[in-house]
């Protein structure tokens, strides 16, 4: 189905720099958690606590989620997919480090570009397109390049789970865009997600021995709240409202921008330091997505 909007305007440009933002800061928090919580524990939860929170906001709004819309089975594919997603990201950290795992995970972008062409070919890219995701991509490199030259042992297990995970997510936005889910309210396409991975990844951290909670203080349990209520509630129902509105490869456009988001976090929030790599990675990202999401010339 064509989206309501071939283009982007202020309002999503808007609310995708803030998205990226949240995501970015995202990062930090999830590192703040692992100091007490263990990582697939956390992304469970997360996603059953943020459940409650959008039924809730579901009924609070009268939206309509039991009729039935051909939603269903999409909607557990969806749900499989964002939960694998998440479960191989974790995965692949016991092998390889976040910053050779960023550059691997954000070939999805792509893949979205590439799905497209068979899958939605109303969301054609035109070559500035593909050349402006390809200077975005750079910025990432920029950023964090360095990890790829590091020794890597066992790090190409790690590289080839974060290669599924980017398949994953890809899939996961084009599972939306091209079924039933499309047209369904966002509230319902997150609830699929969030319930599914809340029944998947809580039970698969129980099987592989975790902990759980373990050292948690006021600082752990308030980066699991930002990340329940901001991240896996509100901004992840902003972004299917977004897809449901807005042609999804330019809106994947924008999501180089949450690496860089995230370091600037790191900066912010837990005091790293602030290169001339982070500066050239924004350049870098901010000129391709400028060039990937410029109108179409004039025929």
């Amino acid at each position: 189905m064509p989206p309501l909007r071939p283009h982007l305007d202020r309002l999503a440009i808007s609310m995708m720099v803030v998205l990226c933002s949240i995501w970015g800061l995202q990062q930090a928090a999830i590192k703040i958690t692992n100091v007490g919580i263990s990582p697939l524990w956390q992304a469970g939860w997360r996603s059953a606590g943020a459940t409650l929170l959008i039924l809730l906001w579901a009924r609070l709004r009268g939206v309509r989620l039991a009729e039935p819309d051909g939603t269903l089975a999409p909607g557990i594919i969806a749900g499989v997919l964002f939960a694998a997603e998440f479960a191989l990201i974790f995965a692949a950290l016991q092998y390889t480090t976040a910053s050779r795992g960023v550059i691997f995970l954000y070939t999805a972008p792509f893949m979205v570009a590439i799905g497209a062409v068979w899958l939605l070919p109303h969301e054609h890219m035109r070559r500035a397109q593909w050349v402006g995701m390809a200077l975005a991509f750079v910025g990432v490199l920029v950023l964090f390049g360095e990890g790829l030259l590091e020794p890597s042992g066992k790090a190409w297990i790690g590289d080839l789970m974060m290669l599924g995970a980017a398949v994953a997510w890809a899939a996961t936005t084009l599972t939306v865009k091209v079924s039933p889910l499309a047209r369904a309210s966002a509230e319902k396409t997150l609830l699929y997600q969030l319930g599914v991975s809340a029944l998947t990844l809580t039970p698969l951290s129980l099987a592989l021995g975790e902990v759980g909670v373990f050292a948690a203080d006021a600082r752990v349990w308030t980066a699991f709240a930002f990340q329940t209520v901001i991240v896996a509630a509100a901004s992840y129902l902003a972004w299917f409202w977004l897809i449901s509105q807005y042609p999804a490869t330019r809106l994947s456009s924008f999501s180089f921008l949450t690496p860089v988001m995230g370091v600037l976090a790191g900066v912010v929030v837990l005091g790293e330091a602030m290169t001339a790599a982070i500066w050239l990675a924004l350049v870098f990202v901010g000129a391709g997505i400028w060039i990937a999401n410029r109108p179409a010339p004039a025929a």
